[in-house]
């Protein structure tokens, strides 16, 4: 295993915001994706009062080999879960909020009723609060992603994860670089006024011409949104890092992505599709009132 340079150490999570959502979570029996997939910017992120949730259980149908998630038979799904989000999300005041979940390839619809109920009770609690859900690709079924979209969320994300190459190596055999661009895409034809948005992880072996492929492909599909961020081993199961991304060579990226034309770009060895997404509040709302 590569060692870790100096640029990728990370605080241990504290604070008096970290430990009030931890027990708000824990009390309304829901999970986020900072703790199941050991993200690295929990610490900063809930010290400041925010998290992405993540709903329809812990444990995911697929099992990528990147991901720390635990892969297996999910349990039924909470019918009260979507007012326990809600309510909690409003109980924070949060400004953006992100909801996210496991795949759920056992449910006939991927569970995109669960989802959009969800966002649908946000919106109800938590007007002025803005709505990202990061959603998997439902197989591809157009009737489940129409869900989502109906459900009328500011922004919705579908992450691509990797270059076209590594994708069969690193993703489940049920996700495909193609599938996630349908998705992506099909959002953006049926609303276009729903803004979207993608994220890779780079580290894997990947190549500077498949970066910028995977982006343009991307903006292709009308993504308006793109982050770039290293990959981290969680385990000694898990796919290996092959190269630890220098913050140079992001910076470099996150230029080249600005001028492919992206309306907001993150790029950075801690950045995740989550990471600070409070900041896209005022680019959003300013790209709204035009």
């Amino acid at each position: 295993m590569l060692q870790k340079p100096e640029w990728l150490k990370i605080r241990i999570p504290s604070g008096e915001n970290y430990v009030k959502i931890k027990q708000t979570l824990r009390t309304q029996n829901l999970h986020t994706v900072c703790e199941e997939a050991s993200c690295p910017n929990l610490a900063e992120c809930w010290d400041t009062g925010t998290a992405t949730i993540m709903i329809m259980g812990d444990t995911c149908t697929r099992g990528c080999r990147f991901c720390n998630v635990t892969s297996g038979k999910p349990t039924y799904l909470d019918p009260d879960e979507p007012k326990r989000v809600a309510e909690t999300i409003k109980k924070w005041n949060l400004r953006y909020v992100v909801i996210t979940s496991v795949c759920r390839d056992d449910l006939i619809d991927g569970g995109s009723s669960h989802f959009a109920e969800t966002i649908g009770l946000i919106k109800n609690l938590c007007p002025d609060t803005i709505v990202e859900p990061l959603i998997p690709d439902f197989n591809g079924d157009l009737e489940s992603i129409k869900k989502i979209i109906d459900s009328n969320p500011e922004v919705i994300s579908h992450n691509i994860e990797t270059v076209k190459r590594l994708t069969s190596k690193i993703r489940d055999a049920n996700a495909s670089y193609q599938k996630s661009l349908f998705v992506l895409k099909k959002i953006k034809e049926i609303n276009p006024k729903i803004f979207t948005k993608s994220s890779m992880m780079l580290g894997h072996g990947e190549t500077k011409r498949e970066v910028f492929q995977t982006a343009y492909d991307l903006k292709s599909v009308g993504v308006d949104i793109i982050t770039a961020g290293q990959y981290l081993q969680p385990s000694l199961k898990h796919i290996s890092t092959t190269e630890f991304v220098t913050p140079e060579k992001f910076s470099f990226y996150k230029k080249i992505f600005k001028q492919m034309g992206f309306k907001h770009v993150a790029a950075g060895p801690f950045v995740r599709s989550s990471y600070r997404a409070v900041d896209f509040i005022d680019k959003i709302n300013r790209l709204n009132s035009k």
